[in-house]
């Protein structure tokens, strides 16, 4: 019997933890799923609600809008990300072999695990793809910032960036490549499914190991 695993979350993100009731972790499965189907413009609470057999009001409990609730589980990912890169490299001493794990889960963290069963990972990992940007490039973002609602994101790129400076200390741009890489795993599977001329990945049957090629090729140049 496998271990269910809760992801801690800022407070400032949601009025009432979901993961901890019923209702609220079946708040998040459909959202995944809904937002998936839809897309975030087309998604909203009246929707979701009439999904999983409840009214607005009751989501509203959760949440104060569909923007938080974007947040929260763009937040809920990257803090899975740094969960499995921090469970992958435990007894990984070489940062060379860290880095590549990191790369690897980047591109592999959409596999769905039975010890989160409210979230499907891989309808998940697509959301984050198409519509992950959307719960920062706001015009609200500074002020969102300054209350620590992305310090999830900022916690897992000091992370890897930590990483390459293991690798080569005299980098200029850790935290820079970090973000980059992270959001090329992201961008190139977006890109090869609907805007191809944009890379030079081509993916067969979601398989993303020519994204993890090509972000090794990119570290490697650039730590050599």
């Amino acid at each position: 019997m496998s271990v269910e695993i809760k992801i801690s979350l800022n407070e400032g993100i949601y009025l009432k933890d979901p993961q901890d009731s019923p209702l609220g972790r079946n708040i998040i499965k459909h959202s995944i799923l809904l937002i998936e189907d839809v897309g975030f413009e087309g998604f909203n609470f009246k929707k979701l609600a009439q999904e999983i057999g409840s009214t607005e009001a009751s989501i509203y409990r959760y949440f104060e809008n569909k923007h938080s609730l974007l947040i929260y589980l763009v937040s809920w990912y990257w803090e899975w990300v740094a969960y499995l890169i921090k469970i992958n490299t435990i007894n990984i001493d070489n940062p060379k072999k860290k880095l590549e794990i990191i790369i690897h889960t980047f591109v592999s963290a959409s596999v769905d695990d039975p010890s989160t069963e409210y979230v499907d990972e891989n309808k998940l990992h697509s959301v984050i793809i198409a519509e992950g940007t959307k719960a920062y490039r706001t015009k609200e973002v500074d002020e969102e910032n300054g209350k620590g609602i992305f310090k999830h994101y900022k916690q897992l790129i000091t992370m890897v960036a930590a990483v390459i400076l293991e690798i080569k200390p005299t980098f200029e741009y850790p935290y820079a490549l970090a973000s980059n890489l992270f959001e090329m795993s992201n961008n190139h599977i977006y890109f090869a499914k609907h805007l191809p001329k944009l890379t030079d990945i081509e993916l067969e049957k979601n398989i993303y190991s020519e994204v993890e090629k090509m972000l090794n090729y990119f570290a490697a140049k650039l730590l050599d």
